[in-house]
């Protein structure tokens, strides 16, 4: 269970820096922070709008992975498990389960019961 926590840790940690690095290189409507790694050139791999389109899926895949690692460690950090007694398994209830109930049931036997009459010496 360790090692699955750690690799979601690991890929919800590269999906944040990712996402960060992504948003950061989208052009935007007022600061080109985008174009000065050349995302807005048309000439690009993508084209003029292609880029953007690739860009912004990346970003999306990469944020739904974030909150779906996210989902999972908070399931995972909130899972208890039960104690185990080990190889015996759970001890046995019976003992105070039988002295509660044979004890109204003996009272009430000595309750019905008529006494028997004293005989006289």
């Amino acid at each position: 269970m360790a090692i699955f926590k750690t690799l979601l840790v690991v890929a919800q940690v590269l999906s944040a820096l990712g996402v960060i690095g992504l948003v950061l290189l989208q052009h935007g409507k007022g600061a080109d922070v985008g174009a000065a790694f050349g995302s807005g050139a048309s000439g690009s791999l993508f084209g003029a709008t292609g880029s953007a389109n690739f860009l912004s899926r990346t970003t999306a895949v990469l944020a739904t992975l974030f909150f779906i690692c996210t989902l999972s460690l908070t399931m995972l950090g909130n899972y208890r498990p039960t104690a185990s007694l080990g190889v015996m398994g759970a001890a046995p209830q019976v003992a105070p389960a039988v002295a509660g109930a044979s004890a109204p049931a003996a009272s009430a036997v000595a309750a019905s019961a008529p006494s028997a009459p004293a005989v006289p010496k």
